[in-house]
């Protein structure tokens, strides 16, 4: 059976449709516990750009499936038009972050301006007063009542929590994540029970703009990097190669450097002042200590002056012990206990306490 909850009122709930099984499977979960639900897939590109993206989110396939749910399940369905946002959010941003030699995170800014910033817009004007999604993530009122929490979601393997470590509390108060206490094969089992089109349906590990992860290709196509060579040198500052521009690289990248060595290389600095990559043996990438900037805290305005805390500096990194300093200008310090690879200027590192986010912020050089 579809979890329920007993709730006095059911207000209406606008439902962020991906076309996927996880927002498939809120849609349904909601609309089984009586919330007035209205369905929304936010198309992200031009028409024309549309054909190419296959059944990625927001593509056409994606669309027809979101569609499809939404009769399956009884509730009205919309495709809106946020090219425009997305582009100067989200696509502006990921091509200025690589050309300043930053590696961008465009989920998290995706999450923050598109899922919970435009779509939360729009859901006002439905009269709607929450945006559901599907994200493997808990969001809870704290202990004192007052502040909202962001949680790891139950499943480990599927948590998202790290991509929304920007939310502010007025977005989280108006967000409603209903697989946050369930697995991946949970959500499908629900889904097959429902009857949904989406149960199967494979999961795209992509960035959804990027087809075949090939990062290099669509800022040329689509974004119009041109070459622009630069050297490539060693940690001793000696040319060794060249490039074709520093937007093609990031840090920790061992193949595709066109360079020939007896000894493995590896991306360890990106310079964009000098347009220079730097080369270096593996135990180079090892980083003890970092900045990061822009820091958003979640459970607290302001926090104490030291915490003891797990790290994430990438996406799929297990997490590492450390000490983050909080310093001024929205800044922190992250004193690791054991030096980790390929600490990433431009990737989010998002702060935890056992399962709570505490906050996070972005590495900087």
């Amino acid at each position: 059976m579809l979890p329920s909850v007993n709730t006095d009122s059911k207000p209406r709930v606008v439902v962020a449709m991906s076309g996927g099984v996880d927002s498939s499977t809120a849609a349904a979960i909601l609309k089984e516990q009586g919330f007035d639900l209205v369905g929304i897939t936010l198309k992200l590109w031009p028409q024309d750009c549309l054909a190419r993206l296959e059944d990625k989110c927001c593509g056409p396939q994606a669309v027809m499936d979101a569609r499809n749910v939404c009769h399956r399940l009884g509730i009205p369905f919309y495709l809106v038009d946020e090219a425009d946002e997305f582009k100067r959010n989200v696509i502006d941003y990921f091509v200025a972050e690589y050309r300043a030699a930053r590696t961008p995170n465009p989920c998290v800014i995706c999450n923050e301006k598109l899922k919970f910033g435009a779509l939360l817009s729009r859901a006002r004007k439905l009269g709607a007063q929450h945006v559901a999604t599907g994200h493997y993530a808990r969001i809870e009122k704290g202990p004192d009542g007052r502040r909202w929490l962001l949680k790891r979601g139950a499943d480990l393997q599927k948590d998202q929590s790290y991509f929304l470590f920007s939310l502010r509390q007025d977005q989280l108060a108006q967000v409603m994540m209903p697989l946050g206490h369930l697995s991946k094969d949970q959500t499908r089992a629900l889904a097959r029970q429902t009857g949904l089109k989406t149960a199967d349906k494979p999961e795209s590990m992509e960035i959804c703009f990027v087809p075949d992860r090939d990062y290099g290709q669509f800022l040329t196509a689509a974004a119009g990097v041109g070459k622009h060579q630069g050297q490539i040198v060693n940690l001793q500052g000696q040319v060794i190669g060249c490039h074709d521009g520093i937007e093609f690289f990031t840090i920790g990248q061992r193949r595709g450097l066109g360079i020939s060595s007896t000894r493995p290389l590896y991306v360890i600095e990106l310079d964009a002042v000098q347009n220079r990559v730097v080369l270096g043996d593996v135990s180079a990438l090892e980083c003890a200590e970092f900045l990061v900037e822009r820091c958003n805290w979640i459970p607290f305005d302001q926090p104490p002056p030291v915490m003891t805390l797990t790290v994430k500096i990438r996406y799929k990194h297990s997490g590492a012990p450390a000490t983050v300093t909080p310093l001024d200008n929205g800044r922190a310090k992250v004193s690791l206990d054991s030096p980790q690879r390929a600490v990433t200027p431009g990737q989010a590192c998002v702060f935890y306490d056992g399962d709570l986010v505490v906050g996070g912020g972005w590495i900087t050089r």
